[in-house]
């Protein structure tokens, strides 16, 4: 009997090779979509979790208070003394690490040079993260200030191969260090990533700043390792006053936050976290779900469908002894066939998508075929998706008796069967309408934000570091920059004009209120020539101009500065700046320095020849890859040692944006395959209605129906169902996106004709997905239905 059963499923099968097709294609399609989304879930979720120690390390978090205690605003950077400080105070901090920013460093060995990712750590932070080490032993691997650890593809960069210890480089052309370890490259989903590590003390041995203990500023991240007998929550609040213990004027307190939750629920608003990627990792697990759930719907109802037109064969095998559980097993076999090769092209399809999705979203994520829960999964829309599906013929029509099968009197228009199939399809569009208004509301929001005014001008506008032999030849390079043609205008700074990298409290003014010290200002340190260079627009006042030899002791302040000091002639105010009394000599508009889906910050740009970065605005009337040539051979001929590393400012503002054009490329991909595997779900009840129909249709046609009447009497049905989808869908899709949009404090407006394109669409797709199944059986010849009647 098993063998019968599945001659006559694969027969079936191969009788209907559209249906099969269409049925297998939409569930490897829903499959692969519910996949990769969960495998990005996942990848998200598993920030952090990769080492042993994860669940015991934490960060040193900074509460900046206000006035009457309330908290401003939460910082991940601590001061330099605190590691050191809590080891010493606290004996639940077993060990721990400072750890810089990352930043490009040179790394030299003979003739092969070029720049790593490199962080400044203390010993201890090989300890907090237990690296696959190829070469090296992770307990003496910082212990001298002259060492360096390298990642795998970094050494084989720099030397061709990993065995490596002890072998020698030449680290920013200013220090020679030992190499004394190599380790595994890292996964990508970890927060402290680099290519190479070198020791605080070496940080400390190149520059001075570093040296001297200072709780006023927080320039450095502390990771550190509590005991794992630990209350966290009682340990926070003996910290509660601990810097001002140290640091009487400070209005802040420190608390620590688990490292493996920071990526997700990095966002804080009085002090407590109110969550951050989890947001977006939630709304994939949920399109995941959701395309699934389509792609299921989709495959039950053709499977329905299908079904129609079998009332003889059920009839004959009745008669010829056939049980209802032969039947049904039968039925259900069918289902599980095409089920089965449905998960099968999955794998396939998922396997040739995966290197396109990590190249889209720049990340690496793959199927780990060992890891039971993929398979779980796998299994479980498998024997879910299959036993629904089948459910429905097996059950209902193997229960008709021989003569009521024989009669072809199965009606398939009444009762609950038809109306769940319906409430199946609303489902379906209902979730695509919601896909479709999202995707262009993120569309929306993203070039709102590319649009609001930056406060200068970025086009033409390119920075380098600041570095080597640059910071001695300096007004050298700029006259020759300047003489060649290539710019015009060169100027440095102690950060980039793209990305906010420092800030600072404690200013002091004439009619300032007490509150006011604890009002942050970002700052940034120039020369001259910098608002010409980058293009800001002045709007009282000027420039540091070299005529005034007292502007070397002048700062600049934004509209918002001047705003929030209530200073009504800002020009030729005194105010206290870093202890020193400095002269404002200009006011300029405010200019978008960070996130720039927030409202600008009051800003400072104080003279003084701290700098980092050196900007330059290209000439228009010259060809850009000539301006490029001619920036490479003057930087290089100055500053040999360092390869050339040129950024443009606009692309380093699209950076900014990666967070919401990720969620946008998501949301366009997997909305245009959620609303294909519904449209084809569509397609599988208007080919099982017109079926149904066709006599009527006949009957019509013959009595004088137009082909326009008839398409439109079979059509009527579904553009009811697809309109009842988008009133009740509308309404869920304004409600999400809405308050998707409230965590921008710039957002756009959520137009009306957002929701009626949306509305025009989705009816659109509806209507030409069923126009070819209601022409078709509007066109068919009455004779040739009607004969045997």
């Amino acid at each position: 009997m098993f063998k019968l059963n599945l001659k006559i499923a694969l027969r079936n099968l191969f009788r209907n090779k559209v249906y099969a097709a269409i049925n297998i294609g939409g569930l490897a399609i829903g499959l692969t979509s519910c996949l990769l989304l969960l495998l990005y879930a996942g990848y998200e979720w598993g920030y952090d979790r990769q080492f042993k120690n994860s669940p015991h390390i934490y960060q040193a978090m900074i509460n900046l208070n206000g006035q009457n205690g309330e908290v401003i605003r939460t910082i991940e950077q601590s001061q330099n003394v605190m590691l050191s400080t809590l080891k010493q105070e606290y004996p639940d901090v077993l060990y721990g690490s400072r750890v810089t920013d990352v930043y490009k460093r040179l790394v030299a060995s003979g003739e092969e040079s070029l720049k790593l990712n490199s962080r400044y750590v203390d010993p201890d932070f090989l300890k907090l993260f237990d690296f696959h080490f190829i070469n090296g032993n992770p307990t003496k691997a910082l212990n001298q200030p002259n060492s360096i650890v390298l990642t795998e593809t970094a050494a084989k960069r720099i030397f061709g191969t990993t065995d490596v210890l002890n072998e020698k480089v030449r680290f920013e052309n200013q220090a020679d260090l030992k190499v004394t370890g190599v380790i595994k490259d890292l996964p990508t989903n970890v927060s402290y990533g680099f290519e190479s590590l070198t020791t605080f003390a070496l940080y400390e041995n190149l520059n001075q700043w570093p040296k001297k203990p200072n709780w006023g500023s927080h320039d450095y991240y502390t990771l550190l390792k509590l005991d794992k007998n630990t209350d966290v929550t009682a340990f926070n609040a003996k910290l509660k006053g601990f810097i001002a213990h140290h640091f009487s004027t400070a209005k802040e307190d420190v608390f620590l936050y688990p490292l493996t939750r920071l990526h997700l629920y990095g966002t804080f608003s009085n002090g407590k976290s109110i969550g951050g990627n989890i947001k977006q990792v939630q709304l994939f697990v949920g399109l995941s779900i959701g395309i699934l759930l389509i792609a299921c719907i989709n495959f039950m109802n053709l499977a329905t469908a299908s079904t129609q037109g079998r009332a003889k064969e059920i009839g004959i095998k009745k008669t010829m002894g056939a049980s209802r559980t032969n039947l049904i097993f039968q039925f259900m076999m069918e289902s599980f066939i095409l089920t089965i090769l449905g998960v099968l092209l999955s794998i396939i399809l998922l396997e040739f998508s995966m290197p396109m999705f990590n190249r889209l979203l720049g990340i690496e994520i793959v199927f780990d075929y060992l890891n039971p829960v993929n398979w779980i999964l796998i299994f479980s829309v498998l024997i879910i998706t299959g036993f629904i599906s089948g459910s429905y013929p097996s059950f209902y029509l193997s229960g008709f008796n021989v003569i009521q099968s024989l009669k072809k009197s199965l009606n398939f228009r009444k009762g609950y069967a038809l109306t769940f199939r319906q409430v199946l399809v609303i489902i379906q569009f209902g979730f695509s309408v919601v896909l479709i208004a999202a995707t262009i509301t993120i569309y929306k929001q993203i070039q709102f934000i590319k649009n609001t005014p930056l406060g200068y001008s970025s086009n033409g506008l390119l920075e380098i570091p600041h570095e080597g032999l640059l910071y001695e030849k300096f007004n050298l390079l700029k006259t020759k920059l300047l003489s060649s043609g290539a710019v015009v205008g060169v100027t440095q700074s102690s950060g980039s004009i793209s990305n906010k990298n420092s800030s600072v409290r404690g200013l002091r003014w004439d009619g300032m209120a007490e509150g006011d010290k604890m009002i942050d200002f970002d700052q940034i340190y120039t020369t001259y020539d910098f608002t010409k260079t980058v293009n800001i627009k002045l709007l009282e006042g000027r420039d540091f101009d070299r005529k005034f030899a007292s502007d070397t002791a002048a700062i600049l302040l934004s509209k918002k500065a001047v705003e929030v000091m209530h200073l009504k002639n800002p020009v030729g105010a005194n105010i206290i700046y870093q202890g020193e009394s400095r002269n404002v000599v200009g006011v300029f508009e405010n200019i978008v320095w960070g996130d720039p889906s927030k409202v600008a910050a009051p800003m400072v740009i104080a003279f003084a020849d701290i700098s980092d970065v050196i900007t330059m605005r290209l000439n228009p009337e010259k060809s850009l890859s000539e301006s490029i040539g001619i920036i490479n051979n003057l930087v290089k001929e100055i500053n040999p040692n360092f390869p050339v590393e040129i950024k443009f400012i606009d692309s380093l503002n699209e950076i900014k944006l990666n967070k919401e054009k990720v969620l946008g490329t998501l949301a366009n991909l997997f909305g245009c395959l959620a609303v294909f595997v519904s449209c084809l779900g569509l397609f599988g009840l208007s080919s099982f209605s017109t079926a149904q129909r066709i006599k009527e249709v006949s009957i019509r046609k013959i009595l004088g129906a137009s082909i326009t009447e008839l398409m439109t009497l079979l059509s009527l049905s579904f553009i009811k169902l697809i309109l009842i989808a988008v009133v009740i869908a509308l309404p869920v899709a304004y409600y999400i996106m809405n308050n998707w949009l409230m965590h921008f404090e710039f957002r756009t407006s959520l137009n009306l004709w957002i929701f009626i394109g949306t509305a025009m669409l989705t009816l659109f797709i509806s209507i030409l997905t069923i126009t070819w199944q209601t022409y078709s059986a509007a066109k068919t010849n009455p004779v040739d239905i009607l004969k045997y009647e």
